[in-house]
C-alpha cells in the first residue's frame, strides 16, 4: 500500500500533466515498463526519486511540441517535489523506465484515461526513513489547489447522426436510466461512487449515498 507521500505525488502529477481530457493515478500492477522516463532527485527531509514517463509525448497539449521532454515535463515535476516541503531539486535527466521503476522502495502509478487507457506512468521513490514519513499529513495544504474535476451524471444514450442533426429545441431524449436511479460519481472520469440529485440553496447539488470499494486508492 502506497504511504501519504508517493499518493500525493501521484495526484500533483495527474492534476499538472497538460493532456487534453483528465487523467488519474492508480497503483500500478504491473511496475515492468520498457522505453525512457524523464527523473529528478529531491533533496530534503524526506528525499525522493521521482520519474515520469508519458506513454506519447504528442499528446502533451503545453505548446511546446519541439522543446526537451525533461524541460516539458520541469513544472510538473517541481509541483510534485513540493509535497516533501523544502528541498532542493536536480535538474531532468533521462532514465530506463524499466530500471527506475524496478528499484527498491519505489512506488509505480499508472496514470489513465477516461477509458482506462494508461498514458503515463510517474514512480516514487521515498528516501529519509519512516520518521520523515509520518510527518506527511502534515504537508497536505502543499498540494490542496490541485484541482480534480468532479462530475455527476443521471445517465447516457447512443444515437445515431440522423437523430443528432434532428435535435431541436422541445425534443425528448430518453436516457438508460430509470427515473430516481441514483446517478453516478466520477472524479477526473472515474466512477467512485453513487449519489441522488438534491437542490441546496437554490443549486442542483448531490448527496453521496455510496463510495465505491477502492475508491479510496484513487
Amino acid at each position: 500500500m502506497s504511504t501519504f507521500h508517493e499518493t500525493a505525488v501521484a495526484a500533483a502529477i495527474a492534476g499538472r500533466l497538460p493532456f487534453g481530457y483528465p487523467v488519474i493515478p492508480t497503483p500500478s500492477t504491473d511496475p515492468g515498463a520498457t522505453g525512457e522516463a524523464i527523473a529528478v532527485t529531491v533533496t530534503g527531509t524526506p528525499g525522493a526519486r521521482i520519474a515520469i514517463q508519458v506513454a506519447d509525448p504528442s499528446q502533451l497539449d503545453d505548446g511546446s511540441p519541439t522543446a526537451r521532454l525533461a524541460d516539458r515535463l520541469h513544472p510538473i515535476l517541481e509541483s510534485a517535489a513540493a509535497v516533501f516541503g523544502a528541498g532542493a531539486l536536480s535538474a531532468g535527466e533521462t532514465v530506463d523506465a524499466a530500471e527506475t521503476f524496478a528499484q527498491p522502495g519505489t512506488q509505480v502509478f499508472d496514470l489513465v484515461d477516461a477509458d482506462g487507457a494508461v498514458v503515463a506512468r510517474a514512480s516514487v521513490r521515498v528516501e529519509g526513513g519512516a520518521a520523515a514519513r509520518s510527518q506527511g499529513p502534515q504537508r497536505l495544504s502543499r498540494i490542496a489547489g490541485v484541482e480534480m474535476e468532479l462530475v455527476v451524471e443521471i445517465g447516457r444514450t447512443r444515437m445515431p447522426v440522423r437523430d443528432v442533426l434532428a435535435l431541436e429545441p422541445g425534443r425528448v431524449v430518453e436516457l438508460d436510466r430509470a427515473a430516481g436511479s441514483p446517478a453516478d460519481i466520477k472524479l477526473n472520469g472515474r466512477l467512485i461512487g453513487h449519489g441522488t440529485v438534491v437542490v441546496a440553496e437554490g443549486d442542483f447539488a448531490i448527496r453521496v449515498e455510496r463510495i465505491l470499494d477502492g475508491a479510496e486508492a484513487v
